[in-house]
This record gives structure tokens, sequence and C-alpha cells, in this order.
């Protein structure tokens, strides 16, 4: 153990003399001279005589900072009631912030689920419905790591308030009336979810870290008054805590957040207080992918950085919120808070983009990426092969869809029969099929088009990753083995960035058994034509065999065995259909030749 920290800062001045500085900081904000009982910051435009909108409070504890007066702004917070630190603000602080801002239209408080505040807000709001304000309050409980509580303590309010903030604030300063601006708050906290996660304890001023968490451990499930976690881990690689939290978060179980696949999400990767940035956006890295490809959620806005931290706290907390387009709006709406971030707002551009490469290369003719006025031989074969392939999958639409509606969400077919329709038409006027490897790159970019979801995802990743291979072979004509080696390639990148192996009850447990048989017979020397039906044949065992697997990914993994004995993977089906499919056509058109 190494020595015991002790804090500079005297604890009875602390938070009077962060209060002002922040008002020295920024100038649109100011504090309530009533130091050291009432520890108020106010924005210095909204005057409760004069104010024409619902006036947004919040507060708390102090030692989370920025949150709450770092809120304070037009478009978020009106005001801010500072407690000491971890400790509730008094009532008389409450009802001073009250009065300072609240005008006509009346005021909201949004306080966080603990006892304290809740008590302490509570009797300020009647004391201020007394007095003939009108006040209405809501509590956020986004705190995800517990199991459902049994007592009154329920869900403590953690990071995801400030999201509630943004929306409460946005909605207030469009001029609504005091019942919507709570109704949409209220709605935003019942749509949020946040996990804490430790790597040390906290200093409180004045005094010495607590050395209960020693080397190599960390805490999940923490509160942010750096009370003990819900459960003490080895320290573990940031992919297994970031799993093991969106787990936790969107557990189908708890049920603690409305959020299924397809749905949109917003994410904030929220520092304790001693998260270096760079390791923030580490985890940042590893979570929209997973929510995309593991939990099949479009990520829409992401937020990293420290917002409500827990003084000098070594962690994160991730809080995943359930968007629809009014939500995102009110995220978006400009605010004068100096703490909410910039440039976060609105559709973004792809995360990455091409390195630049010399003319000759970067330029592509209008001919190699149009359909050849006259096919090869090579080109007619393909596009036979990938007619056949769609059209199979065509057919089973309503196949595919009752298998899912059992095991999955019902949609498999539906997507599928998007990809494919998509696939069909494009290829009547834009595949320049005498090249396979470009054709290959623009049936990823249909599906990427058309299908969305994760089945969209990996079918584009599966493409992307065939057609890297097969470019990388300089002649024109593909071989039967670089067909093989580009089908292994892409099986390799959709098991590597979608999580599922051999065995998981998906796509993969049709297309790695084809992709072996495959191999093997064009090693033992057999024709293209013959080692392509074999793995076919093989892929279609490969997906029957699936009623005898335990699903490891996606939604069938919340289903019960004896209904997945019943049913094969649609996955797993969909993609034996069209390899079959294809394979067929090939040796059809082999034999007409």
């Amino acid at each position: 153990m190494g020595k015991a920290k002790k804090s500079p800062f005297r604890f009875l001045d602390v938070v009077t003399e962060f209060i002002e500085g922040l008002v020295e900081t920024y100038p649109g904000l100011q504090y309530l001279d009533g130091f050291p009982e009432v520890k108020v910051v106010i924005r210095a435009d909204a005057l409760g005589t004069t104010y024409d909108k619902v006036a947004v409070i919040s507060g708390g504890g102090s030692g989370h900072e920025p949150a709450h007066a770092g809120y304070v702004g037009e478009g978020m917070l009106t005001a801010a009631i500072c407690g000491d630190v971890f400790a509730s603000p008094s009532v008389d602080s409450i009802l001073a912030g009250i009065r300072a801002v609240t005008g006509p239209m009346g005021c909201l408080l949004i306080v966080k689920n603990y006892t304290g505040d809740r008590l302490n807000f509570g009797l300020a709001a009647e004391q201020a419905r007394s007095e003939g304000y009108k006040i209405e309050t809501v509590i956020v409980g986004d705190d995800c790591a517990l199991p459902p509580p049994r007592g009154i303590a329920g869900r403590r309010g953690l990071a995801g308030t400030v999201l509630v903030h943004k929306v409460a604030g946005a909605a207030a300063a469009a001029g609504l009336a005091l019942a919507d601006v709570a109704s949409e708050a209220q709605r935003a906290s019942e749509m949020v979810g946040t996990m804490g996660v430790a790597l040390s304890v906290c200093t409180l001023p004045g005094q010495v870290t607590s050395d209960r968490l020693g080397p190599g451990k960390m805490e999940l499930g923490l509160g942010i008054h750096g009370e003990a976690g819900a459960a003490v881990a080895d320290l573990q690689p940031v992919d297994v805590v970031v799993s093991h939290v969106l787990s936790q978060i969107l557990s189908l179980e708890t049920n603690y957040v409305p959020i299924t696949r397809g749905n949109r999400v917003v994410l904030m990767i929220n520092g304790l207080g001693a998260t270096p940035v760079m390791e923030l956006m580490i985890a940042a890295g590893k979570i929209v992918p997973k929510l995309q490809l593991e939990f099949g959620l479009a990520v829409e806005r992401v937020y990293t950085g420290s917002f409500m931290t827990s003084l000098d706290m070594a962690g994160f907390s991730i809080s995943i919120m359930k968007a629809d387009q009014t939500l995102l709006q009110r995220l978006d709406a400009p605010t004068k808070a100096p703490h909410w971030p910039v440039g976060s707002a609105g559709n973004r551009p792809p995360a990455k983009i091409p390195v630049p490469l010399p003319p000759s290369r970067s330029t592509k003719s209008e001919e190699s990426l149009s359909r050849p006025l006259q096919l090869s031989e090579q080109g007619r074969i393909l596009e036979a092969a990938i007619e056949a392939a769609v059209n199979a999958v065509i057919g089973m639409r309503d196949s595919l869809n009752d298998w899912d509606s059992k095991v999955g969400d019902g949609d498999c077919g539906s997507t599928m029969y998007r990809g494919a329709t998509a696939i069909l038409d494009d290829m009547k006027k834009y595949y320049p099929l005498n090249d396979a490897a470009e054709t290959v790159n623009e049936i990823g970019s249909s599906v990427r088009r058309a299908m969305g979801g994760t089945s969209g995802v990996l079918y584009n990743i599966f493409c992307k990753a065939a057609y890297a291979k097969l470019k990388a072979n300089s002649d024109s004509a593909v071989t039967a083995k670089q067909w093989a080696e580009a089908l292994e390639a892409a099986i390799a990148a959709v098991s590597k960035y979608g999580g599922a192996s051999a065995g998981y009850r998906t796509l993969l447990d049709a297309l790695i058994p084809a992709s072996a048989v495959l191999k093997e017979r064009l090693t033992a020397g057999d024709d293209s034509c013959t080692s392509f039906l074999l793995s076919s044949e093989a892929a279609s065992a490969g997906a029957e065999s699936t009623k005898d697997m335990p699903a490891q990914a996606g939604r069938s993994s919340y289903v019960s065995a004896a209904i997945l004995a019943t049913v094969p993977d649609p996955g797993a089906m969909a993609a034996a259909a069209w390899y079959r499919a294809a394979a067929l056509a090939v040796k059809a058109k082999y034999e007409k030749a």
C-alpha cells in the first residue's frame, strides 16, 4: 500500500471558495450573497420578477463538479443549489434559489434520488407552493447497479441526471408550460440508465484517503459520494469492464431502461474526477461498437468527459438513454451553460475517412463501377450466383420471420428481404460484374444502405473483408482458391467484430463448416464446382444443427433452451440458403458451358 494521501483544502471553506472562483471564470453566472448558509448559483439574466420562462433548478451535495453549478446557463439550469461536500443542500438554500429565479411560469425542481435531497427539496417545494409559486418536481434515479430495490431507498441519481437537466432546460427555453417541461423531464428520467466503475477511492477535503480498495482491485456499481460499490473485483481490461457494465444497464431481467434492439440511444461516458481524457476516449471507442454490434442499437450522440464527478476518484460511469427525435432536439438545442459539451449536436460525418492516395490509385473509372455492356464468362457466372442467392432469401422471408418470432424479434426475414431486393435492383444498374472484387464491395454498399440493424452491419463487414482479400489479387480472374480465401477472411472479420464463433447459434454456424469443406475439397484436388456444392451441403447441415445449440449471442440468448431446440437459427438458415442457391447456380452455368 502507498502512503495515504490527504487533501490540502479545508472542508468548511471549499464550496464557497469554489463558487467564488466559478463566477469569476464565467461572467454569465452570479451567486446569492448568503454564505455560508445559502450557497446558490444563478443565471445573471434570470431574475424571478422579470423571468418569463419556466425556471429549472437542480442541485445537491458538492464534490461532483461540474455538476450542478457548471450547468447553469440559458438553455439548461436557471439555478443550482450547492450543499456541502456530499451533503444535501439546506431547505433555506433551496427556497432562496426558488425565490430568486421563479417567475409567473413556475419552477421545475430536478432532484437526484437520495433521501436527504428528496426530503429537503420536497419541504422547500411545499413551502414555495404555500407562498404562491407554481412548483413541479422530477426525481431522477438512473442507477442500474443493484437488483430492483425492496426498500424505500430506490435507485440512486447518477450522471444520467445531467442529460435530464439538458432536456428540461431546452424545453423551458422553448417556452413550454410548466406541466410540459416537467413531463419531458420525467420521460427523459425514465429513459436513462447509469452504472459506475471506480479504480480508486476519493479524498474528502481535509481528510486522508480511505484504503478500503486494495491494489489491483476495482469497485463496480458505486454511487457518487465515495460509498462502496455493489461489488469489488479484480482489475480487468477495459473491454471486459465495459461489457459487464453494458449488460447490467441493458439487462432484460431488471428492465431498468426500456431499450431493445433497433432503438436509437444517446451515450454518456463520464469521468469520476481523476480519469484522463485519453482513458475516457478509449472507453468510448470500445463502447460504441459494442452497442452497435452486440446490442443492435443506433448510437445517435456520444458525450465523453467529466460531467458528474466524485472529487478525485479514478474511474468512469456509463449512461445510456433511449432517444427519439424530440429528445435529440432538446439535447442539440443551444445553451450557454459553461460545462455542457460544445460540438456534440447534429448528424455526424463518418468516423473515419480514407487516407488520400495518389490520383492514379484513388480514382476509379466510371466503367469499373457500372454494369458492363458485355459480360465476361466470370461476369455471367457471378451474376447468376448473386441472382440465385438473393432470390432464395426473398423466398424465405415468411419462414425466417416465423422462426425469428420464436427466438428473436420477428423481423429477420423482413430485414434480409430488404437487403436482397436492394442487391437485385442495384446489380441490374451498377454492379461491375466483370470485376469480382468491386462487385463484392458494391454488395456491401447495397446491404449497408438497405438492411440496417445488426444483420446489415455484419453482412457489410463480411463483404468488406472479402473485398479486401479479393482486391489483393492482381489478376482479373478470381480462382476458386481465392474465393475460398475471401470467404475465410470474411468469416474471421464477422467473428472478430460480432464476437460470435462456431457453436454460438449464429449465421457463422452455417458459413464456418462451408468454408472448412470448401478449403478441404479444393486442397484434395476436387474441381471448383464439386467443392462448392459439397461445401453448400455443409452449410445446410450446419444451419440445421443450430437447433441443438444454446444461444450465446443476440436476442436468442434470452430464450429458453426448450424453445430453441424446436427452431433453427434464422440467420444461419438464411446464410445456408443463399450459399446453397449460389452453388447450384454455378453448377448449372458450368453444365451449360
